[in-house]
């Protein structure tokens, strides 16, 4: 089922004259040929903008399926609020989820608006998240982030029997791709450090301990793949697309370009590309590799995260008299929800037939454990994959 929304904007200069067929999908986040174009009330596909024109795209979004477990909260207090996440919710509005995302949620199930994420979880990984409740007591905790206040422990279970010594990582890590956020070890990298220490063996799989030092991109991931031991059920980094030895040891048998192209083949076959946070729409574009530093993707950028995270204000459609309290002016589309509507026959994405994913399928064996800093100190339950008789499927 779909859901209508409206993308609200007033046309800038750098678009004045423009028809709307040769606008950029980019800016109105749909496919011209096929849906329709309004302007005042008319329909038009030709007609050319104006500065200020107050422009209207009305699209037909469809969330990916996540886990029905709930967010729990950890702790609240008046400076933050901690919750336990579930994997396959992501954080904040990205991509193709709005709804189901943990601000959203936390927004609609404990009145919980205007929260600052302190940090970031990957979509997959579960556990301790945190939001400050004020931009003040953000920037306390980031302040806290750069001089390496915090510490992060997490928790996983990865392939084979991990060394029964503590293990220190500190390969580089380079961002393969900004629009798919694949990484990989690679001396023209960020540096970083994580150190593994083993919990127990099964047997067949390891339940290890994880504390990064830095926060880069999937840093825990790409370390523990370098290393020959990738989480058990890691749907990038745990794949045959890195060739026969997945990447160990940072020996990958092909391009960037190459290994972009297998990921992407093997989950459009799985019709899973949300774990690569891509859309079929996306792959029109064509994926290009980036040889750029990994620093603007990391964890190390939480501030900028934060300052760019979507709020839970302007849920409500908004008049074109209110618009001049939103961001609008500066091209910023505003999102808001039109109507319920389960079938448009305008919309690709309502012809076709998906496969619902199995709850495995929703879990990664990441969790966040604990953070604590000057002051704090917040734990989740360890997951039952972690616990010493689970045993592999």
């Amino acid at each position: 089922m779909g859901i209508h929304y409206a993308y609200c904007f007033f046309c800038v200069r750098i678009y004045c004259d423009h028809s709307s067929m040769s606008i950029n999908n980019g800016k109105l986040c749909m496919k011209l040929t096929d849906y329709r174009l309004l302007a005042p009330g008319l329909t038009s596909c030709l007609c050319h903008w104006q500065d200020n024109d107050f422009l209207r795209n009305t699209v037909h979004r469809h969330e990916p399926p996540v886990t029905a477990e709930p967010v729990r909260l950890l702790a609240e207090n008046e400076d933050m609020v901690v919750v336990d996440k579930p994997s396959s919710i992501p954080v904040h509005p990205c991509g193709r989820f709005r709804h189901n995302t943990v601000i959203f949620i936390l927004g609609k199930e404990h009145q919980l608006k205007e929260l600052h994420p302190l940090h970031r979880l990957d979509r997959l990984t579960s556990g301790v998240l945190m939001f400050a409740k004020t931009a003040a007591v953000s920037e306390r905790i980031h302040e806290q982030v750069r001089d390496r206040q915090l510490e992060k422990e997490y928790v996983c279970r990865v392939e084979g029997e991990f060394p029964a010594e503590d293990v220190t990582c500190k390969e580089p890590i380079l961002v393969v791709s900004y629009k798919v956020g694949v990484c990989r070890v690679d001396a023209r990298g960020k540096p970083c450090e994580t150190v593994f220490q083993r919990l127990s063996y099964n047997g067949q799989s390891s339940v290890v301990r994880c504390r990064p030092l830095t926060g880069r991109t999937h840093q825990i991931r790409v370390h523990l793949q370098f290393l020959g031991h990738p989480i058990l059920n890691d749907p990038i980094y745990n794949s045959v697309a890195w060739g026969p030895s997945r990447g160990r040891g940072g020996h990958i048998p092909k391009t960037d370009e190459e290994l972009l192209r297998d990921l992407v083949a093997e989950h459009q076959a799985k019709q899973s590309l949300d774990v690569l946070n891509l859309c079929e729409g996306d792959l029109s574009s064509g994926l290009t590799a980036s040889t750029a530093p990994s620093s603007e993707l990391g964890q190390d950028r939480l501030e900028d995260l934060a300052a760019s995270a979507p709020k839970m204000d302007g849920v409500a459609e908004a008049a074109p008299q209110d618009l001049d309290t939103m961001t609008l002016a500066s091209g910023n589309a505003a999102e808001t929800d039109v109507e319920n509507q389960e079938i448009d026959p305008l919309c690709p994405e309502c012809r076709l037939v998906r496969q619902d994913p199995s709850p495995k399928d929703l879990v990664m064996f990441l969790h966040a454990l604990c953070y604590k800093g000057p002051g704090f100190e917040y734990f989740s339950p360890m997951p039952t994959w972690a616990q010493d008789d689970w045993q592999d499927d």
